[in-house]
């Protein structure tokens, strides 16, 4: 596809998902998938921490202020902060391709930007493609290696790929653990990967830490009969 032409090319396709999507907003807000509010997941699902959460909702023309930061960020290669913006708009109606193209030319401009290594792990995430958000996490992580988010969602890189290395998820999750106990996003997929491994004990400890630091978390039914079940199965 030719870069340069790509606006017009995708312009229509384009507001016709952005309709669909601050329609969609209208009728079901997303809550945001940050770290603290990530127990709303189901106990069969991995709860990932990043999300590209909407903040265009206020704005009085949202589509014209979008197509609006969109050609700014080609008429201005070297402006990082419109090359960013653009991508995250491109992520909200997830169209990955042209977001993860914003987020390579931010790059360029800040080769070091810890945010930019982090959402082309989180896009190429959404879109699927485990093995190259594996990449960018471990990049970001040479960078920060305490932030734990980032290195849950590396562990899921490994859950969700195929074949999945539940091992060596179960590990990533563990190293975040190290550094944060409590991080009630890291227990519930620990918690999920040992029981897909067969490791009820293990399971069953780090669901009763999870109630502990959650006791309202939403997956800790289903994580307890699925303890249940396995126990029972025995």
């Amino acid at each position: 596809m030719n870069k340069e032409n790509i606006l017009f090319s995708i312009i229509g396709l384009l507001l016709g998902f952005i309709v669909g999507f601050f329609f969609a907003n209208t009728i079901n807000q997303r809550y945001a998938q940050a770290p603290a509010s990530a127990s709303s997941s189901s106990a069969s699902l991995p709860v990932d921490q990043h999300a590209t959460d909407s903040n265009l909702g206020g704005m009085p023309n949202p589509m014209g202020d979008v197509m609006a930061a969109i050609q700014k960020a080609r008429n201005e290669p070297d402006n990082f902060e419109a090359q960013m913006e653009a991508a995250e708009l491109y992520a909200q109606i997830r169209r990955y391709d042209q977001a993860i193209e914003f987020l390579e030319r931010a790059r360029k401009i800040r080769p070091d930007d810890y945010k930019a290594l982090v959402r082309l792990g989180d896009f190429n995430f959404d879109a699927g493609r485990y093995e190259i958000a594996e990449r960018w996490y471990s990049e970001a992580l040479k960078k920060n290696p305490d932030d734990v988010n980032v290195r849950t969602d590396l562990g899921l890189t490994f859950f969700f790929r195929t074949p999945p290395d539940i091992d060596r998820a179960i590990a990533e999750f563990r190293r975040s653990l190290e550094r944060d106990p409590n991080h009630e996003p890291t227990l519930q997929n620990l918690a999920i990967a040992l029981l897909r491994k067969g490791e009820t004990a293990e399971a069953q400890r780090t669901i009763e830490r999870l109630e502990q630091v959650n006791p309202q978390n939403q997956a800790l039914p289903s994580l307890k009969e699925r303890v249940r079940a396995s126990q029972e199965g025995k």
